[in-house]
């Protein structure tokens, strides 16, 4: 059997696979979306195949939604060419359940994937040609926090940024400018109407997405590239939305294991692909089955009927609290804060490491003990009953196979979100944060992270991350006055390290050290620097 158009034909040989297959007319939402395209998708890995993809699909099986998805891709070049192009546009989604067995169906919701960079001129065309069509309703993306940066640490334009407002909308290579090119094509076709919907892990998301092409566009704008009109255009609600949005699921990299047994079904093709950019992607897609999506409901265009396939529709305030309730309280935090130990204490599954004794306490002391007295109710979801569907049954899926290098990806990029909403909440109601534990352990754990030698003082990789170098300076790793493990260093020495990292506002949104924890921090990470063994102890002192 292979996962292409052909190869799916014989619906029996699937069916006998325990493959379920589409009912719709695929070649039919294709021509739809090639004549009259409605949604554009950025960011066209994983989480997008198995979880956006899901929703069209079922909204396409229920005759709810018949125009496909048009997929752009503006940074990893090879998911298209390696994974979108040789299977048809074609995704195998398989849901791991914690009894170890999987739910497995194809999905066919992708109508065209398209390189989106202006150095594929007939991808480029098709991608402006979109944009210029007055059917076109909305524009998601799952590009990562990283995709809408256009600043450095210190918070002025990376070269990069620089690049783009130079070269002006023909020429853009980051995905922000190649979006704002897009849409000044939409603002001289017509000024029509579209939603753009960040669904990335970020706190207000939306308005995050608006700043960044705002940026971009005032940019050309003072350059001459563009009228002042556009300005105009983006910042007109009832043209131009960037509804908030609040997205879960737990989508790890694809699990070799689950190749293996599709390929022992007879489904031909399961290789998993490590790309270029070093992302890994397959013709398949593993997740777990939990699967949560909030949007603001404005969208000026019109919209799928989205809340026919689960996704909760409703105005910005219940968005904004659903997503800190996540981001900042219920998941994401304990995921940012344990894979870092996870990786000093020798816990490659995330699914052990929740499961060691200190590092259960550390996960249920955030989210139990400091999140949830601070976390608003969004209403249509229960903070308690989402946090403890997290701890006891999503995080210790042993089937999801989702490691801790996985989740600390990127990680320099997550702490400030993570952890700097509750910080500020402590400080806002109590006048200091000082009372907090588990998070200042958390961010402690982090920097320790960034030695690259674990608990026994042996090296392991650091997961991929833009500000590793940088950090790595700070703290003076692999110089001779630098912080290392056992190295016994004062108090004062590991404080002038320390004190530009948790003093930045730019990472935390404030200083640490106003927020009533720096020098806690300070001390914890004293401890787990103290020599071998001192990760745990640090770990059992403090979660007593």
């Amino acid at each position: 059997m292979k996962l292409t158009l052909d190869g799916i034909e014989d619906r029996e040989s699937w069916r006998r696979a325990g493959v379920a297959l589409p009912d719709y007319d695929v070649q039919a939402v294709r021509e739809s979306a090639r004549r009259n395209p409605t949604w554009v998708h950025f960011g066209i890995g994983n989480i997008f195949r198995i979880f956006i993809g899901s929703i069209a699909d079922r909204l396409m099986e229920e005759g709810k939604l018949d125009s496909g998805i048009i997929c752009a891709e503006t940074f990893d070049f090879d998911v298209v060419r390696k994974i979108y192009n040789p299977y048809d546009n074609l995704e195998l989604s398989v849901i791991l359940n914690n009894d170890g067995s999987q739910d497995k169906r194809v999905l066919a919701p992708f109508a065209e994937a398209v390189l989106a960079s202006p150095g594929f001129e007939k991808d480029w065309e098709r991608l402006s040609e979109v944009f210029a069509a007055p059917s076109l309703q909305m524009v998601s993306f799952t590009i990562t926090e990283k995709g809408y940066s256009l600043t450095r640490a210190d918070g002025g334009f990376s070269k990069a940024a620089q690049a783009d407002f130079e070269n002006g909308p023909d020429r853009p290579l980051l995905a922000m400018g190649i979006v704002t090119s897009m849409l000044y094509r939409r603002f001289r076709a017509g000024r029509y109407p579209l939603a753009l919907v960040s669904m990335d892990n970020c706190s207000h998301n939306g308005e995050r997405l608006k700043e960044a092409v705002l940026t971009v566009a005032r940019e050309w704008i003072r350059r001459g590239y563009c009228e002042k009109e556009f300005e105009d255009y983006l910042c007109d609600e009832k043209k131009v939305a960037f509804p908030w949005t609040m997205i879960d699921k737990i989508t790890p990299r694809p699990e070799p294991e689950v190749a293996l047994r599709l390929t022992s079904l007879g489904i031909e093709d399961m290789d998993i692909v490590q790309t270029e950019r070093k992302t890994f992607i397959a013709p398949f897609g593993n997740a777990e089955k939990a699967q949560y999506l909030v949007i603001e409901d404005s969208f000026p265009n019109g919209r799928p009927p989205l809340e026919e396939a689960g996704v909760y529709m409703t105005d910005r305030e219940t968005v904004n609290k659903s997503e800190r309730m996540k981001v900042c309280t219920c998941l994401n935090p304990i995921h940012t804060a344990l894979c870092t130990y996870d990786c000093m204490l020798g816990y490659e599954l995330f699914a052990d490491g929740i499961k060691d004794p200190e590092l259960s306490r550390l996960a249920h002391r955030i989210g139990y003990t400091e999140g949830l007295p601070v976390v608003a109710d969004p209403g249509i979801l229960s903070p308690k009953a989402f946090l403890d569907e997290v701890i006891h049954v999503r995080m210790p899926n042993p089937y999801l196979g989702d490691t801790s290098q996985r989740i600390a990806v990127d990680i320099s990029q997550m702490v400030g979100i993570r952890f700097g909403e509750t910080i500020k909440s402590y400080v806002k109601r109590y006048g200091s944060a000082e009372r907090l534990t588990g998070i200042p352990l958390a961010i402690a754990g982090w920097l320790r992270y960034l030695l690259a030698v674990d608990d026994e003082d042996e090296p392991f990789e650091l997961a991929p991350d833009p500000m590793i170098l940088e950090l790595q300076a700070a703290l003076g790793v692999g110089q001779e006055d630098g912080i290392r493990l056992g190295g016994g260093e004062s108090p004062e020495s590991i404080r002038k390290r320390l004190r530009p990292i948790l003093s930045n506002a730019n990472i935390f949104g404030i200083s640490l050290y106003e927020a009533g924890i720096g020098v806690k921090i300070e001390k914890m990470f004293a401890g787990e620097i103290a020599g071998k063994g001192a990760v745990r102890k640090t770990l059992k002192k403090y979660l007593v």
